[in-house]
This record gives C-alpha cells, structure tokens and sequence, in this order.
C-alpha cells in the first residue's frame, strides 16, 4: 500500500519540546495510518523503508500508544518537518493558527465528581491487600462543553508557553469507519506532558519517571517548603520508588550499563512538584528502536500501579471511564530507531465545542482520600488554563459541584 497524500489540514500530529518542534508537514500534509495490532518491529520499519523509497525526506512514525496495550493504537508515518526552537511554540497543530477573543461560555461536570473520587480512593485503600495491590492509579474525568468550538492551535501555544519544559503534543484520531476518513470529527488528544517515558539516541537511553506529587502554592516560600516536604515524604518515596524500581527492571537486560541515582530530585511544572529520576544507560547491539523501547515500558507504576496485573484488573473493576489515550505513551521513532516517548498526561481530548480533561493519583496503603482528590483537581488546571477557563496562577482546586452538562 503506496503512502497517500492528503492537503491541507488538520495536521494530525504536533510535538514541542525546549529545543525543538516536531510536525507533519513535506509540501502538504503526508501520511499513512500503521495497522493497529501491529505498531512496532517489522511492520514499522517496513512502514519507514516504504515512506524513504517514495520519496519522504523524514519519514518518522509518531503518535501515540493507548493506556491498555490490547487497544488499538493511533500510530502513522508521516513525513516531518523538524523545527529548532527559537521562540514560543508557533502553534501549528491540528485545527491550525490560534484564534484571539475572550474565553468562551462553558459548563463543566467532573466524573466522578471530587466527592464521589474520595470515596473511591478511601475504598480502595481499603482493598488494597486483597486485591495483592502495593499501588494503583486511579483518575477521573471533567468535561467542559462551550457555546464556541475549541481551537486547538490556542490551547497548543498556551501550554508550551505556561510549561516550556514539557512535551507538549497533538495527536489527531485516524480512526476509519467503513472506509471514510473521519478526521473531521474525530478527537484530537492535546497536552503537555511533564513525564518522558523514554529517549533513545544511537545507542544512548534515557528514562525520567516521575510519581509522587504536590501542588504549587502562589507564595514562593510555601511552594518551597512544598518541594521539601515532597522530598521527605515516606508514602511518596515509597511510591516513586516502585516507578523507578520497574524501569529499571525492564531496561537493564536491554543495556550494557544502566545508571540509576539512589535518591530522586523534585522536578517543577507551572501547577505541580514531582519527584523524578533519571534513569540512563547504554544500549546493547542491536539496539531495540524508541517505539519498541515505549512499548516494552508502558505502562509503567506511575500511570497504572503494582504489580501490573492486579493493577489493570482493578483500573478496569474501578474506573467508571476508559482512559483512551490517557496515560499511554506519545512521540515519534525515525528510521534509524532515535525518538522521544512521553506519557500521555495533562491532556486532554478535544472535538469540536467539548473537551474531556483526565487527571489521575496514585494511590498506596497511607493515601488521604481528600488530598488524592485535591491532587486531581491541581492536575485538571493545567489543561483548564490552557483552555483559557482556568486562573492564571496556582489556586483552589476545581469545585465539586458544577453547572449541569451532558455525557459523552
């Protein structure tokens, strides 16, 4: 199947990071959707070779994995333009330029709201040792409906703006219904990512996991004694640790060496503190690609729990949504197997005048029902500012109780 050609857009796909950005583009829009149970080894390098043969200059596959790795994922190649940062993010992604104007109506409905969120926490605490669970990750959803559509061009700009060390990424659905390309009103996942699942560069692997959480506070000394006491917490070290312990497990038998610091640093986001570390090494011949390295660690502790399948089982028991592309892994792999893979966090679908924003917590034996909720609400404003709907420094949580809206 020769690659096809499609002008104009949306662009289906759109990734920043501080040094640089990261496009479809090649003289119009080019790419062709991989097969959904197949999205690493052989069929994507066949992909590359066939996209190199027909003339692509940087053929690349990009995309992203889904949070359960039974589902289909939304992968392409795609020929790219890469782009080395100068200045703010022009905002070339699906939906294309930004558009000016004041904030448009909105109503918002959590699900499950934060109250309805606590209790589901404090139940599963509860089960943890029944369920054989050292940890699991629990999230929920809040839908925005406006009286305007959502130009996701905007929300690009403002993300990379207000978190200009984050991944921050567009990845339009190339889902088909008998035939038809159903761009036009697929979703598209938008975010700004704080966690890069994996790096690969020639032989070189990097890893920064991040678990263990607070949020930011307006006055600068207590957002420092935040950090502090995020790094002397005994639940968040225990539950970082689990992270850390699991990456490092799944890469070392891919490396000739792998450096793991003993303890973790705090690392900043405009509304949150995480612990993170990172994780390095040197990979052994032949070097598995940036995908297959995505693939072999997601999902990892920090978006899923330990161990993993009693983790899963009580995600599915438990969560009263499916996470779709929430919480998988989203980047690019170019034909020499070099790449860059981040979690999908702080993200959030967006179609047409609706927006469905995801925010998770861990959660282990010593969690607080009412902080995990907190916790969820201080993600939620990340995709709520750059949506133009949130305040513009770090602030209450978002309200239990909100105007009436529909369900998806």
């Amino acid at each position: 199947m020769a690659p096809e050609t499609c002008a104009g857009p949306p662009t289906p796909f759109a990734w920043s990071t501080p040094a640089y950005a990261l496009r479809v583009g090649g003289g119009g829009v080019r790419f062709r959707p991989l097969p959904a149970d197949a999205p690493t080894g052989r069929e994507a390098d066949a992909a590359l070779r066939e996209a190199r043969a027909a003339g692509w200059e940087d053929p690349r596959i990009v995309g992203a994995l889904p949070f359960r790795t039974d589902a289909p994922a939304e992968l392409m190649v795609a020929d790219t333009v890469r782009d080395v940062r100068a200045g703010p993010y022009p905002a070339e992604g699906p939906g294309g330029a930004p558009s000016s104007g004041p904030p448009p109506r909105h109503r918002l409905r959590e699900e499950p709201s934060a109250e309805e969120y606590a209790r589901l926490v404090g139940r599963a605490v509860e089960r943890l040792s029944r369920a054989g669970l050292d940890k699991v990750v629990l999230a929920r959803t809040l839908l925005v409906d406006t009286d305007a559509p959502l130009d996701t061009g905007r929300v690009l700009k403002r993300l990379a703006e207000r978190d200009p060390d984050a991944f921050t990424f567009a990845v339009q659905s190339l889902v088909t219904h008998d035939g038809e390309d159903s761009r036009s009103t697929a979703p598209t996942l938008v975010g700004a990512s704080p966690e890069l699942l994996v790096a690969r560069n020639g032989p070189r692997v990097r890893s920064h996991p991040l678990a263990g959480s607070a949020p930011r506070h307006p006055d600068p000394e207590t957002d420092r004694e935040r950090a502090r006491a995020l790094l002397a917490s005994p639940k968040d070290l225990r539950e970082h640790a689990f992270v850390v312990a699991d990456v490092a497990e799944r890469l070392r038998p891919l490396c000739s060496r792998l450096d793991v610091p003993p303890s973790p640093s705090v690392t900043a986001t405009a509304t949150m503190w995480h612990l993170g570390t990172s994780v390095t090494g040197v990979l052994r011949e032949p070097p598995p690609s940036a995908l297959e390295l995505a693939a072999i660690l997601h999902p990892t502790p920090a978006v899923r729990g330990t161990p993993a399948g009693a983790a899963a089982r009580a995600i599915r028991a438990w969560e009263p949504f499916d996470r779709g592309l929430y919480a998988g892994a989203v980047g690019w792999c170019d034909a020499d197997g070099n790449g860059e893979w981040a979690v999908a966090l702080r993200c959030a679908e967006i179609a047409g005048t609706r927006a469905r924003l995801f925010a998770g917590a861990g959660i282990v034996a010593d969690s607080v029902p009412a902080d995990e909720a907190a916790e969820t609400g201080a993600k939620f404003r990340t995709m709520l500012d750059a949506l133009g709907l949130g305040a513009p420094g770090p602030g209450p949580t978002v309200p239990a109780s909100t105007a009436p809206g529909e369900h998806p």
